[in-house]
């Protein structure tokens, strides 16, 4: 097995039990396009390639992506990309940009599965990312740093909820599935991980907001999480449209902002876009 490459922050999957029940978490991939992020040294990759319909791979380690490619070079449904996957054009990789020049409209295409071992410093990065081509995806499971897959499965109102919480939750329906100790890793991390399912489901619509104003607002909401809502949001609108916007959704006025449902923030949201 390759070494670890501590500047990528790698830890690699060596339980077998555990990366059967990854990709079982996928589904049936018997006829689908799956996305692995990060394959490292293809404990989910070996898996895959005998399943899944198609696997794109993208890894970033020069010297990792050169084994793999050499290793699933006679498999005609693998391809390895080399890469950094928070670079990438999923539209691109994917091959669904546009079609033919008498038909502009975006080509139609089953949505894909993505999988990965996310490197814990840059999970939500990678997250986002896949944000941005929520389109393309339909289910997305990943590893990530326990504490991290509770904060993102977080409820309002619970001391871990907040942006990363509501943001992944405006996109996913999202789901703890197990966790991982460090044994199942090699070398083994200092934490354990995570394994998440999230069913991408955006909410905008339902909620009345426009994805991007609406993500900056809760930037703003959470950008101080010691602060109530009202003191966050200062900086950006006048303390009476405040006021009156709680007031009108029935809010208390010393709220902080993860006691808030996405309901009630959009409500919020919307009150003061309209005031």
């Amino acid at each position: 097995m390759t070494a670890k490459n501590a500047k990528l922050g790698q830890n690699f999957l060596t339980d077998e039990d555990a990366a059967k029940r990854i990709v079982a978490a996928l589904g049936d991939v018997s006829r689908s396009v799956v996305v692995e992020i990060g394959p490292g040294a293809g404990a989910l990759t070996e898996l895959l390639a005998e399943n899944a319909g198609a696997l794109v791979a993208i890894e970033l380690d020069r010297l990792l992506a050169t084994e793999l490619r050499y290793k699933y070079s006679r498999y005609s449904n693998v391809e390895i990309l080399e890469g950094d996957v928070l670079n990438v054009d999923f539209r691109t990789v994917l091959k669904r940009t546009i079609g033919p020049l008498d038909d502009l409209r975006p080509v139609k295409a089953e949505r894909v599965k993505a999988v990965g071992n996310l490197p814990y410093y840059i999970t939500s990065d990678i997250l986002l990312r896949l944000f941005e081509f929520h389109d393309q995806f339909d289910v997305v499971v990943i590893m990530v740093q326990r504490e991290v897959a509770e904060r993102i499965t977080a409820q309002p109102g619970s001391s871990e909820y907040g942006l990363l919480s509501a943001t992944t939750q405006l996109y996913c329906n999202t789901e703890l599935l197990f966790t991982l100790p460090p044994s199942a890793f090699s070398p083994p991390p200092k934490v354990h991980s995570g394994v998440l399912r999230l069913r991408v489901a955006p909410r905008f619509d339902a909620l009345g907001v426009e994805a991007r104003s609406f993500i900056s607002f809760l930037k703003t909401l959470f950008a101080m999480k010691r602060k109530t809502l009202v003191n966050n949001l200062k900086k950006d609108f006048p303390a009476s449209k405040i006021k009156a916007a709680l007031q009108e959704a029935g809010i208390r006025a010393d709220v902080r902002s993860e006691a808030l449902t996405l309901d009630k923030t959009a409500e919020v949201f919307r009150l003061l876009k309209n005031s």
